[in-house]
Order: C-alpha cells, then structure tokens, then sequence
C-alpha cells in the first residue's frame, strides 16, 4: 500500500504493520487513511480468514504525531472526523486481533481498543491521554471501553488519562493477554492462524457481528437468542456444519468451503 503501513498476507491471515518506526509509528491522517483502506480490502477478501495490525519497530504507536509544523490538535476544518478509521475493526466481519507490541498511546491505544482481541507488552506504557493535551479520547473511546471493561475503569482510563503497562491492561480487561513485548506479535499470529484453519468463514463472521451488533443495538437476551435460533437454521446442515463435524470425528485439520463473497447476507433484525 505505503511504506506508512506495510500488508502481508499469508496463510489465511493478513498482518498491517504501522510502519513509521523512526517515529514510533506515531499517527498520521495518512495512516489512519490506509489502514482503513486495509480493512475494508482484507474484510472483503476470501483469501483473508483474519487480520493482525501491529506496529513496527518498539512501539505499536505513540499516539498524534507532534513532528510537523502544526499540532494535530489546532483547530480542524469541516473534513475533521474523530473517528477516521472507518470501517472500525469490530465493524468488520474478520476477525481482528492487535498485536500490541510496544507502547500505545492516545489513538494508538483507541485504534487497539477497536480490534477484538489485543494482546499487549508487558512492559509497555499505555494510555488514553487525551485528556492531558486539551483534547478528548477519540475512535469511539466512550463506548469500546465502557464496554471491554466496567464503567468505572472506563472513567478513570478516560477522566485521568494516566498511563499503565500492559500487566495492568490484561488485570482491567483491556487486554486478553499480556506477554513479553518480542513474543506478541507471534502469539497473535498464531491466534490468526488457528482461526485461519480451525474456524468457518460464514461461523465466524455470523458470531463476530452478532456479538458487536447485539452491543452496538443493545439487544435484550431473548432478542439474541432469536437471533441465534434464525443464524443456526442458516448454517445448521450446511457444507461447513458437516465439513466441522467430519474433521472432528475424523482428527483432521477441516477443509471449510464457504466463502463471504458468495455466501455472506447481514443478519436479521431481531
């Protein structure tokens, strides 16, 4: 795409690495761009089963960058959007896992709070910090981490705009793992690569949008057990359900043949 944000993909998954190493992969209304480019190509390529975004270098990203000849906080123009990655990870039907392999601060860290795995650092700083440069968390901070944690730890996340390492990311649930900051990006590759293998297309996409869209729309529980009922008589006897069950019997890797191209209609309203 741009040597800003470098893709990969290989067996089945994609990996985006924010490459601006030099300066800490700090954010650029270029990359926010290409990076939205990259989930929309990947969302809608068969040969993309699921996508890790990372960052080069010992940073994932340090947040606005502060390098150019005006501050990334002066007054916008009508274009501005305090949401510019769009689609946002969870609105794709792939599943996304961040490898957080370094510090992320500000949108770097709000960027990683859209995915819907992150594995982080251990040792890195991170921090939604707006707050502490005159401005407000951005990418829907509001809402993801009110709901990947409790009310209460989203307000002091957001509110104080203190900074935690990644230990203390995992004990608040911002975080499903974290390990030493070189066996982050392998571990969530490895993650993909399960998905990749092990998981149908159609299941997952049908699983990752009910669960985004019941928060989203906030769903009742009876709603959403209607929709599973209407979701498992579409897949319920498929190709795949059967392809799940054979390999399982059989003790073989499964060999799933739907495809979002072809077989991919939104879910139902409940």
């Amino acid at each position: 795409m741009s040597p800003d944000l470098t893709v990969d993909v290989e067996k089945g998954v994609a990996v985006l690495t924010l490459n601006r190493p030099e300066r800490l992969n700090a954010y650029t209304a270029e990359m926010g761009a290409l990076l939205s480019r990259a989930y929309a190509d990947c969302d809608g390529d068969d040969d993309v089963r699921a996508i890790v975004v990372t960052g080069a270098g010992r940073a994932f990203c340090a947040g606005a960058d502060f390098s150019g000849g005006t501050s990334p906080f002066d007054a916008p123009g009508d274009e501005f959007s305090a949401s510019p990655i769009t689609p946002a990870a969870f609105e794709l039907r792939k599943p996304v896992i961040a490898a957080v392999n370094g510090h992320a601060i500000g949108i770097g860290l709000t960027i990683a709070l859209q995915a819907d795995l992150r594995i982080v650092a251990d040792d890195a700083k991170y921090g939604v910090v707006q707050v502490r440069r005159g401005a407000i968390p951005d990418c829907m901070a509001h809402w993801t981490l009110a709901r990947l944690t409790t009310l209460g730890v989203a307000a002091d996340m957001l509110l104080t705009g203190r900074t935690f390492d990644g230990a203390e990311a995992a004990r608040l649930g911002l975080a499903n793992r974290a390990l030493p900051a070189d066996r982050v990006l392998d571990h969530a590759v490895g993650v993909a690569r399960d998905i990749a293998v092990n998981v149908a297309p159609l299941s997952a996409a049908l699983s990752k949008r009910l669960l985004w869209d019941t928060a989203i729309n906030g769903y009742t529980p009876r709603q959403v057990a209607a929709l599973e009922t209407r979701l498992h008589r579409r897949v319920m006897g498929s190709a795949d359900a059967r392809e799940g069950v054979a390999a399982f019997v059989e003790r073989r890797p499964p060999s799933f043949t739907s495809r979002l191209s072809r077989d991919w209609t939104p879910l139902p309203e409940p």
